[in-house]
């Protein structure tokens, strides 16, 4: 039987995102495993496994919006912006009021600047940031603009005003691209104490959230048992957040058109696109295509040829 299909995963700490890819591939006996965005090693959470032609949902998917709970350790900062990595400074005489603290969260929300990190994935002619970090050598990197949804204070420590070392726990909804070891070091700076990520968990990826993934130990005894496959979500769960088609019973001929990768006309189309009216269709638009029983049939492009609204299909899936 072959699987295709969306494999929800808690990362473990202490794994790369491409060791779970790895454990998935020997678990299964198949080479076509991908995922969506990459974990720190120490970082936990959802991790989106993309298997067989599911792969083709990359593109799609690589910059849903991301949450996080992320814990902030005030007073110190380290090399990797996180606690696996050296400690550059320690202040010992901090006192933040809360209030303080707040107000700081405040100046970090909406669109904002970053630099990546160097310990990050980041290409710089054709080497990974952390590659070059490793060798202690530091390279130009250019500021990006990503923009935080919410960022709120999710757990206090007891004491007020908070000292070094003390913990405090925020939650972040963000656009994908944004660094949030990066965001907790420029949040400590702002303060004037320094900061660094303690825990980091990522708890949802789009519309999947921590309660619809599994643990590898799951995984494993799914396998095991043979109710593996009751794990995997379908294809079309990826393309919830673009608009899309249900072909019904009676588009046996627009679905044959665009599996062979046949472009069609726009008023082909005997179901509505859900999400989108049809006067708002334009050039560029991608629409995702998918049969009354579940099946995702393709993802097409809009184009329009001499006045005359065409969709093309973009990355076919049957």
């Amino acid at each position: 039987m072959t699987i295709k299909g969306i494999l929800p995963i808690v990362k473990p700490a202490g794994m790369t995102s491409h060791d779970v890819v790895r454990f998935i591939r020997k678990a299964l006996n198949i080479q076509r495993v991908g995922h969506t965005g990459t974990l720190d090693p120490d970082a936990t959470g959802v991790l989106i496994i993309l298997i067989g032609k599911a792969t083709r949902l990359m593109q799609f998917m690589v910059n849903l919006p991301k949450a996080y709970v992320a814990e902030v350790v005030l007073g110190i900062t380290t090399d990797t912006l996180d606690a696996s990595g050296e400690i550059l400074s320690e202040i010992k005489d901090v006192k933040i009021p809360k209030e303080r603290f707040v107000e700081a969260l405040s100046g970090f929300r909406g669109q904002i600047a970053q630099v990546p990190p160097m310990v990050s994935a980041v290409h710089y002619k054709g080497q990974r940031l952390y590659s070059l970090a490793r060798r202690g050598i530091e390279v130009p990197r250019e500021v990006r603009k990503v923009h935080i949804y919410e960022l709120m204070v999710r757990k206090w420590p007891e004491n007020d005003p908070l000292v070094s070392k003390d913990r405090v726990l925020i939650s972040i909804r963000c656009s994908s691209g944004t660094y949030v070891r990066q965001l907790v070091s420029d949040i400590g700076d702002y303060l004037g104490c320094g900061a660094h990520v303690g825990l980091l968990c990522r708890t949802e990826v789009g519309d999947i959230d921590m309660a619809s993934c599994h643990s590898l130990d799951e995984i494993k005894a799914a396998i095991s048992d043979g109710s593996f496959c009751n794990k995997i979500l379908p294809i079309s769960t990826g393309l919830s957040h673009l608009p899309t088609v249900i072909l019904d019973e009676y588009d046996h001929s627009v679905m044959k058109k665009l599996s062979t990768g046949a472009r069609i006309h726009l008023g082909d189309l005997k179901s509505p696109i859900r999400n989108l009216h049809e006067e708002q269709v334009k050039e560029g638009d991608l629409i995702g295509v998918i049969t009354s029983s579940g099946s995702t049939v393709c993802v097409v492009k809009v184009r329009t040829i001499q006045n005359t609204i065409y969709l093309q299909p973009f990355v076919v899936f049957v």
